[in-house]
């Protein structure tokens, strides 16, 4: 029998817009499956498998690591910069997005409809074709803003744009050459973007080009009495399950029971592979507009206070606690026993979680 971890805040690892959409033409100044049958069940049993999770470690080039996952950068000018934080579009029609596979870390969460979208986090890395881009939501700049980031959308309802503007949060819209439509794609999937036009784009704005000021987790290896996690189950809503499947050297994405791949601009395809997962289980809640005018009401996500979590990697998983007192402080994960829980360094995938919904493996 898997084991379930019934949803409560944090899964580290969307197309109704659902809302009136304003899409911006410029810049934006800042103001101030394989699926197995799920049970609610607290006892374990892990699945079988026919090989060990693997137990190897990697040899890091020298170099400083990366707030944003842990890796040691050769090239130090790299971490000397702004952290680009991009919204990607899930939709069915979606897919495969392209530039996820070049990004430094992803995180995952739900919007209308039981579906995700993704923000692609780009420090050390950049990508010239990266998308679909997509609108915002009240939830973004609390994932984004421990990292100091610029955030990069589509663009969003009036009321969640006020929102950014009124905490300061500096993003930009569809700011083209930086932003480019493709005409393989209809609208609204076939936004694209290049970072390194962004960042220009974004120097223009008069954009903070500072790097954060602290690493997004505590980084270093699980346990050593991890438990093995060769393959997890994401249900995130009726219809909509997300499995990774450690395949040796990463976890894989599988989709509708088929791999889900990200697409270069040259034709190229691969598989999403992400070498470590980290869930946030948060409390689902609506966030409205103050007057309903001025858009619809849209699901968000509490991250701040406590909750429930996840750090998989190498085929091993460990649960654990999260904790922030304020939306601008990175999370700190503990074990069961409140030990430090440090996230092994890699290409990061963080899922925030509905605290109601269940993860088995």
């Amino acid at each position: 029998m898997p084991r379930v971890i019934p949803g409560v805040l944090v899964a580290l690892v969307l197309a109704a817009c659902g809302g009136t959409a304003t899409t911006t033409t410029s810049a934006v100044p800042a103001t101030s499956v394989t699926t197995s049958t799920t049970v609610a069940s607290t006892t374990t049993t892990l699945p079988t498998t026919t090989s060990e999770p693997s137990t190897t470690t990697t040899t890091e080039p020298p170099g400083p690591p990366s707030p944003v996952n842990g890796l040691a950068v050769s090239d130090p000018e790299l971490l000397d910069r702004r952290v680009l934080a991009v919204k990607v579009d899930n939709h069915p029609n979606a897919r495969p997005q392209s530039g996820l596979q070049e990004a430094d870390a992803v995180i995952e969460l739900k919007v209308e409809g039981g579906i995700t979208r993704f923000i692609a986090l780009f420090h050390q890395s950049d990508s010239a074709y990266l998308g679909p881009i997509r609108s915002g939501r009240p939830t973004d700049p609390t994932l984004i803003a421990p990292l100091d980031a610029t955030f990069v959308i589509s663009g969003a309802s009036n009321w969640v744009l006020a929102k950014f503007r009124r905490r300061g949060l500096p993003f930009l819209g569809e700011s083209p050459p930086a932003t480019f439509r493709i005409s393989s794609r209809k609208a609204p999937h076939n936004l694209y973007g290049d970072t390194v036009k962004l960042r220009e784009r974004a120097d223009r704005a008069g954009f903070s080009d500072e790097p954060p000021d602290v690493p997004y987790f505590e980084f270093g290896p699980l346990p050593a009495d991890a438990d093995e996690a060769t393959s997890l189950t994401f249900d995130w809503a009726p219809g909509n399950r997300v499995t990774w499947n450690w395949n040796g050297e990463g976890y894989e994405r599988v989709v509708g029971g088929e791999v889900q791949e990200w697409l270069a601009a040259d034709g190229r395809t691969g598989p999403l592979v992400f070498d470590t997962l980290v869930v946030l289980f948060g409390r689902p809640y609506t966030a409205r507009p103050d007057r309903p005018s001025d858009g619809k009401a849209v699901p968000a996500t509490d991250v701040v206070g406590t909750g429930r979590a996840l750090v998989a990697a190498g085929g091993r998983i460990v649960e654990g606690r999260w904790e922030r007192r304020r939306d601008t402080d990175p999370f700190r994960l503990t074990t069961a026993d409140g030990a430090p829980l440090q996230v092994p360094p890699g290409k990061i995938w963080i899922s925030v979680f509905p605290q109601t919904r269940q993860v088995s493996w």
